[in-house]
């Protein structure tokens, strides 16, 4: 059985005030960023339950899996679903889940809750192909790199938010001002956000089993997951070694000042904004161009930052602005390839950008222990440069005239 998908049809009467369009961003931020809120807690959460930090470690690796189960198996509804009833409804499901860490009372009903926030935090991962669809003419670009712009700055800023209320009022009110905030947020964009829905709605069966084919079919979508999943591998080798050679090396910072330096890179994910307006302009592959270029000049700055601190924050907005703007022009014009697939499409795109994340992770620790800050910069400008070789092989984006049948 097949579903028609012609690239030319439009989903629901276009337009989104920048009032919601901000709505979208900060409830992207909200949902992604509480799926960190653990990283910097689990000393306290380990004490509070009386485990090993590295049992407490296990609900890092939990938000993350769930989260790729969300994405495989809960973003893709957007294709069949009313759109804001599903977001609306993820955020509140995300909110117990939040709710339900905050109110714990040993470590079983903490990572059931954590997988529960992971699991329905895609709801970020349906506002984004309805901000593209809501978006005037024109502007989708404008709108995919504001609400993925909010999405960063939620996991920039998530770790440090959740040490500093910690530290006034304790681990459990970090979850539980997280889910009060998300119910509020999730019922305010029921009422802000207008109803978008798939003119061409098709069975959860047809949904999942398309993805493939999509992936198969559409060589724009491969090539543009490919670039930002290595560009993600890259700077997650940062992610996962930064607060080794920090704390250890010459600098000698503690875990409050590698947070703030953290932040730095909320600088470049600002500026980085702008990529989505070079996509509506027809320059995305400027943008593109721009990312690939950051990503590598980035890490000469950060190897010898690990010394000088000017460097490395340098090198931190430098290399967050590279991330965003090849993530934000890719999903941008992924979102533009088939309209009434932008659900799946974006589902199976952020699937294999969040592998890159988890391969680079894994990746930058056993560079680090082979041989230690050198290694993982190695291995750093390595994935930058396979990110930009695929980057200027690409040709400008595929499909965007011709109807398509996905089976």
């Amino acid at each position: 059985m097949s579903v028609s998908v012609s690239a030319s049809a439009s989903d629901s009467t276009p337009g989104l005030s920048p009032s919601s369009l901000l709505l979208m961003a900060l409830a992207c931020g909200l949902c992604a960023g509480g799926n960190y809120f653990n990283q910097p807690l689990l000393h306290s959460i380990a004490g509070h339950f009386s485990v090993s930090e590295s049992a407490a470690a296990t609900s890092v690796t939990l938000a993350q899996v769930a989260y790729a189960g969300g994405l495989l198996l809960l973003a893709p509804l957007g294709d069949k679903l009313q759109r804001r009833g599903l977001a609306v409804s993820l955020m509140l499901l995300a909110a117990v889940g939040q709710a339900l860490c905050g109110f714990s009372q040993n470590l079983p009903m903490f990572l059931l809750g954590t997988l529960l926030a992971g699991l329905f935090s895609v709801a970020a991962q349906v506002l984004v192909p309805m901000a593209a669809a809501l978006a005037q003419p024109g502007q989708s670009g404008r709108a995919v790199g504001w609400v993925m712009s909010g999405l960063l700055l939620g996991i920039l800023l998530a770790r440090s938010v959740a040490g500093m209320v910690s530290g006034a009022w304790g681990w459990q009110a970090v979850y539980q001002g997280a889910a009060l905030v998300m119910a509020v947020v999730a019922l305010w964009l029921w009422k802000a956000l207008p109803a978008s829905r798939n003119p061409v709605p098709v069975s959860y069966g047809q949904v999942l089993s398309s993805m493939w084919s999509l992936l198969r079919s559409q060589p724009g979508l491969r090539q543009r997951t490919l670039v930002s999943a290595l560009a993600f591998a890259s700077v997650s080798v940062l992610f996962s070694t930064m607060a080794l050679q920090l704390s250890s090396g010459p600098l000698g910072l503690g875990d409050g000042q590698i947070g703030l330096i953290g932040l730095a890179g909320a600088a470049g994910a600002l500026v980085a904004t702008q990529a989505g307006r070079l996509v509506d302009k027809g320059l995305g592959r400027v943008s593109c161009a721009i990312g690939a270029l950051a990503l590598l000049l980035s890490w000469p700055m950060l190897w010898v930052g690990g010394s000088h601190l000017g460097w490395f924050v340098l090198g931190m907005v430098v290399i967050d602005l590279g991330l965003q703007c090849l993530n934000i022009t890719n999903q941008a014009t992924v979102a533009q390839l088939m309209p009434l697939a932008r659900g799946r499409m974006n589902a199976v795109y952020m699937t294999g950008y969040f592998t890159g994340a988890a391969a680079g992770s894994a990746l930058g620790t056993l560079a680090w222990r082979i041989n230690g800050w050198q290694g993982a910069c190695a291995l750093g400008v390595a994935l930058a440069l396979m990110a930009a070789l695929e980057t200027f092989r690409m040709r400008k984006s595929h499909g965007l005239q011709q109807p398509m049948a996905v089976h």
